[in-house]
């Protein structure tokens, strides 16, 4: 089977398969290899019919070239060093490893004893060696051709301001939709089918953030249990797409599926997990890291590099401080932005990417490394500013250029819904861009990712339905999931016909729906909420490929289609009114023509909110004045945005009450209600307000008005 009389020594650069249209130059990173196999395998994937000795080694870099091999071809590496757990070296070439920049993967991976380096089983768990070959569980890595026609594709170019994000994921999106054809339901193609499109489009939202699409395991616990890893974090290659999302299994369906969702004018952003990979802890697989070299790409504990650092909860934790792992990841966000076009990433546990030797660092050199790149600094850049590891809880101090999902809006938004007592300093400064935590360093609102719901949690209507979570199917004894939800289920615990529940509940939705919508600092939905989604009160429900979190699609009742519009609605009017979305943080300091200051807060009776008010716990009730001409605004083209005066709303306690609307200016004129989250069906023209007079709101509801000064 071994046979080095083709191979020519190559070049140590680019890493990975390169095909150059005569063959294929192979480079590899190990720096405390001892040789690398590269091992060949038939179309089938099950029978290796060469193994190469990869003859050069440059920088750490194992290389070489095979003249005549060429796109299609299937591959994958042996790598030959000590195992040595207990000084952090874990080699045995009896494991096939994928190519850490392998561009496809073909093959499933199947789950085997033969893939952990250690005999299982033995009495010394991975202190032991184990000789068994696993290659036919493994997918095999395929050498690719990249060419594709983009034509006229652009980005977006979507500026931060203007931006409106949908949290999808893209099996769970169209796996029941019943326009998607069957073959293109959970797949890219599915995503970028006319169906799914429209609806994006009838909603307004302006990028879609994708739940992890590089190609990732179901982890072997969740196999046993016959369930799968349905979010994707647990990641294989950092190159390849996931297979499972291709109905042609081709690269061209993802690059065809970003192509259309730009020509819709949606932006593409990835949810990415560059802080931790597939393999675990040291009882983990050896699959790619592992044993191409394992105290390079891994922090290990310097007491004993036997075992990981685990600051990410999931068994490992990549090293970024070493630069060849620094690379991977810079290559890998690159090759996602040049060869796939795509906009922008969520980085997943963002806190372990910044952290070195003395724990997280805005200069660390991952953060260095992207600002000072040529294509990365010009995409959108999200941050998960927390990890489980030291000091991991780092809102706010990612640096400038990023934006961060923030937890504290959140929490604020649903503990006021629900009606807990003495929220209202915290839920002013996370409805105005939450500018004590991110203006320092001249960052601005739209660094603040507000969301009252994510992936990871309860559903919208689940939210308003369940005050416990209800997460046995995942096999955990309902040991997994958040435990401090802040949520409410309106006197019946999951589904009811109760009409009055039923209607709390709806206008519950349009609440926080609202509130998101129509606060500083860029918006994120999560699909599905618009249209009443359920996952029956599982907030963890990663393992669940199934119905409870598939979008029913098919199930739509009045209910929910009135929600979708309402939804589609509310992100019209942030469009329309640009004082919404504003680029600076807005603090009472600009004045308008008019002498109204660019930000004002009001009581129920009518008066501007005072010292005692802010600090009664008692109160659950406020208005926000905002001076659409105030200061100065402009967009990217330069051109003023100019735009109405505007007054929020919203009552957060549970009995009705007559809000007396202000009287910004002498002129008198009337407020013309253009949102009322308890009267959804009326329209942007609804009810008109003199100045002064009050307006009546149900107990936990908002409402948007617009200033009519000729009234």
């Amino acid at each position: 089977m071994t046979s080095n009389n083709v191979v020519q020594p190559g070049r140590p650069y680019p890493l990975g398969p390169t095909w150059d249209g005569k063959g294929v130059n192979f480079a590899l990173f190990s720096e405390n290899a001892e040789k690398v196999e590269l091992c060949l395998f038939d179309k089938t994937g099950q029978h290796e019919t060469a193994r190469v000795v990869l003859p050069e080694h440059t920088d750490h870099i194992w290389h070489g070239y095979l003249p005549e091999a060429h796109p299609g071809m299937l591959y994958g590496y042996r790598v030959h060093g000590p195992y040595a757990p207990q000084a952090g070296h874990r080699f045995n070439p009896h494991k096939l490893l994928i190519d850490p920049y392998a561009k496809l993967l073909a093959g499933e991976f199947r789950w085997s004893d033969s893939h952990y380096g250690y005999r299982v089983g033995s009495g010394r768990e991975d202190l032991s060696f184990d000789r068994r070959d696993n290659a036919r569980s493994m997918p095999k890595c395929v050498v690719v051709e990249q060419a594709f026609t983009w034509g006229d594709d652009r980005r977006p170019a979507t500026s931060w301001n203007d931006s409106v994000i949908y949290e999808l994921h893209v099996r769970g999106f169209t796996m029941r939709h019943p326009k998607v054809p069957e073959a293109q339901r959970g797949t890219f193609a599915g995503l970028a089918s006319r169906p799914a499109i429209d609806h994006l489009r009838a909603l307004g939202v302006t990028a879609v953030e994708l739940l992890p699409v590089h190609a990732f395991v179901d982890e072997h616990f969740l196999i046993k249990r016959n369930l799968r890893n349905y979010w994707g974090y647990a990641t294989l290659s950092y190159f390849a797409p996931a297979t499972r999302y291709m109905s042609t299994h081709g690269l061209n369906e993802l690059k065809t599926t970003v192509k259309r969702l730009h020509d819709a004018g949606i932006e593409v952003i990835l949810d990415v997990v560059y802080n931790h990979s597939c393999e675990a802890d040291h009882l983990g697989p050896t699959v790619s890291f592992r044993g191409i070299d394992n105290a390079s790409y891994y922090h290990l504990r310097q007491d004993d590099p036997r075992f990981y650092v685990n600051d990410t909860g999931c068994g490992n934790a990549l090293n970024l401080t070493h630069p060849r792992v620094l690379q991977l990841v810079m290559d890998s966000l690159r090759y996602w932005v040049d060869e796939f076009h795509v906009d922008g990433f969520r980085f997943d546990l963002g806190t372990t990417l910044g952290r070195e030797a003395n724990g997280f660092d805005p200069g660390a050199g991952f953060f260095d490394a992207v600002r000072q790149d040529p294509v990365l600094s010009t995409v959108k850049l999200i941050a998960e500013p927390w990890d489980i590891g030291p000091g991991g809880y780092q809102l706010g101090q990612f640096p400038p250029g990023w934006a961060e999902w923030n937890d504290r809006y959140r929490d604020s938004v649903r503990r006021f819904w629900r009606g807990d007592h003495g929220e209202l300093p915290e839920l002013g400064r996370r409805l105005t861009g939450s500018a004590d935590l991110l203006e320092h360093n001249r960052r601005r609102p739209w660094a603040s990712i507000n969301y009252a719901i994510s992936h990871d949690g309860f559903s919208l209507a689940d939210l308003v339905s369940y005050e416990h979570k209800h997460n046995l199917d995942n096999g955990e004894d309902g040991r997994d999931g958040h435990n401090a939800n802040y949520s409410l289920n309106f006197g019946v615990e999951g589904p009811t016909d109760d009409p009055q529940i039923l209607e709390q509940r709806d206008r519950q939705q349009r609440n926080l729906l609202a509130t998101v919508l129509f606060s500083q600092g860029t918006p994120m939905i999560t699909s599905g909420d618009e249209l009443g989604r359920s996952q029956r009160g599982n907030n963890n429900a990663y393992c669940q490929d199934n119905e409870t979190t598939w979008l029913a699609w098919q199930e739509l009742n009045d209910r929910h289609r009135r929600l979708i519009e309402f939804t589609g609605r509310l992100i019209a009017l942030r469009r329309r009114h640009p004082v919404l979305r504003r680029a600076r943080h807005l603090h009472g300091r600009d004045q308008s023509s008019q002498g109204l200051r660019d930000i004002a807060w009001y009581a129920a009776d009518g008066g501007e909110m005072r010292d005692h008010l802010w600090a009664d716990p008692g109160v659950a009730n406020i208005g926000i004045l905002l001076a659409g001409d105030a200061g100065t605004h402009v967009d990217q083209s330069g051109e003023s945005l100019v735009d109405d005066v505007l007054f929020i709303a919203l009552n957060g306690q549970t009995s009705d009450l007559d809000f007396r609307l202000p009287s910004p200016t002498s002129d008198g004129g009337r407020w013309i209600c253009m949102v009322d989250t308890a009267l959804p069906d009326r329209g942007d023209g609804g009810a008109s307000v003199g100045c002064g007079d009050v307006y009546a709101m149900r107990g936990r509801s908002l409402a948007l008005f617009r200033l009519d000064a000729a009234g």
